[in-house]
């Protein structure tokens, strides 16, 4: 997910028969010789250009060389800006790409519009049994698969070792006990933030897990985020702030701060993903990579959790160029692919096979990072699931702000998700 990053941006919409490209489905093609293929692809891609831009970007021209026929039109849209951008296009029935990097919690939400081509027995998806399980998930709506995963990604720890040791502490606080204390010590002995926080609804769910709540009880069809373990774990990050564990944030621009300030020392510790990695190693304290610390979350009273992200590629309903869209999306999704991204940003691959591969076996971070993957935690993968983000920001903005506290600012959220989950108790 990401620098939702990431969180997410979200639109609330209404799930109903839509415009534009909506019902425009095509069946999938037959193909007979695909590197004779012609075309032009439009990619909105929402990697951060800078840092993970040239990546793939050099994965487009070698597709590229492999089917001359083809064209990639690269386009890249902030992570934040692309789930309404997309929608907006789609429903005018003009201007959506044929191609877009979609945020796990956006495709339901998509393909439940009508905005995506179903990609079951076409060539887009290559070796499905291949996929890790979680990933591949989030590709499904009514037993049809509508995208391809590409990456996958959770939260961890990320630090200083150096502000760390400084403080008096060898390794990373695995409980939010001890994250306090850690924080409080670096503040104390180095001048340095401890924890530097992101207001940001996905970066929220780690505390939540940890004592035991979520947002909704899917199985029962349930809004459980107006619950005590939530009101607890709101209470904790509020504590954070007010103990001086954690400066208080800015309730806009807050990633982009955190991120600066781990960059430059002026931050120990923040929570952030893989995706976030490559541009930390742009920051002056880690040119020695080695510096720098990855370790799961700290554990809340009940366990270590956070959640599951990443992104799939998926293909616009109404696209003229399919046949290409599909070799595009097969080729961005090889292990080979993964393997070369997982090499050079980092990015967790969805691929087991990929994780054999030598480059991504070398890379030390993705090495760290998978088992923290293992153990992250599902999102709901339903179509309303990408609405859940906004309500539970705006909380996480008056809880910073001041204007709400923990048990006033989930009784409001909870409000809110009832006018988008209608049928749910």
């Amino acid at each position: 997910m990401r620098r939702l990053l990431p969180a997410v941006a979200a639109l609330t919409l209404t799930i109903s028969a839509c415009g534009g490209g909506g019902g425009t489905a095509s069946p999938a093609p037959s193909v007979s010789d695909p590197l004779k293929i012609t075309g032009e692809v439009t990619w909105w891609d929402t990697t951060r250009p800078d840092s993970e831009g040239p990546t793939f970007q050099a994965l487009i021209k070698e597709f590229e060389g492999k089917y001359p026929g083809i064209k990639v039109k690269y386009v890249n849209v902030p992570s934040d800006q692309a789930q309404n951008q997309f929608q907006t296009a789609a429903q005018a029935g003009s201007g959506a790409p044929d191609v877009i990097r979609s945020e796990v919690a956006w495709t339901s939400q998509f393909a439940s519009l009508g905005y995506l081509q179903p990609l079951d027995g076409g060539r887009a998806v290559d070796q499905p049994d291949d996929f890790l399980a979680g990933p591949l998930s989030s590709t499904k709506y009514n037993g049809k698969t509508y995208a391809v995963p590409q990456v996958t990604d959770t939260l961890a720890l990320i630090y200083n070792k150096r502000l760390l040791k400084e403080a008096g502490h060898e390794q990373p606080p695995t409980t939010i006990a001890e994250l306090k204390q850690t924080a409080l010590d670096v503040k104390a002995k180095t001048g340095a933030a401890g924890l530097a926080l992101n207001v940001d609804s996905y970066f929220l769910l780690p505390f939540m897990y940890g004592e035991g709540g979520d947002l909704l009880d899917v199985a029962n069809k349930k809004i459980v985020v107006n619950s005590p373990a939530n009101v607890k774990a709101i209470q904790t990050v509020a504590d954070l702030i007010s103990s001086g564990a954690a400066p208080k944030p800015a309730t806009t621009e807050s990633y982009a701060n955190a991120m600066t300030a781990l960059k430059e020392g002026k931050a120990a510790m923040i929570y952030n993903g893989p995706w976030a990695l490559s541009e930390i190693y742009q920051g002056k304290e880690f040119k020695d990579k080695a510096n720098l610390g990855i370790a799961p979350v700290p554990a809340g009273s009940v366990k270590a959790a956070a959640p599951t992200g990443g992104w799939n590629l998926a293909i616009y309903a109404g696209s003229k160029n399919i046949p290409a869209a599909y070799e595009f999306v097969r080729f961005m999704t090889t292990a080979e692919a993964q393997a070369k991204i997982a090499k050079e940003i980092s990015l967790l691959p969805t691929r087991t096979s990929a994780y054999a591969n030598a480059d991504v076996q070398g890379n030390a971070d993705v090495a760290v990072f998978k088992p923290i993957m293992d153990t992250a935690v599902p999102r709901p993968w339903i179509p309303e699931g990408g609405q859940l983000f906004q309500p539970l920001l705006e909380g996480y903005q008056s809880l910073v702000g001041g204007e709400s506290a923990p048990a006033d600012m989930l009784k409001k959220v909870d409000e809110q998700y009832r006018g988008i989950m209608k049928d749910w108790s």
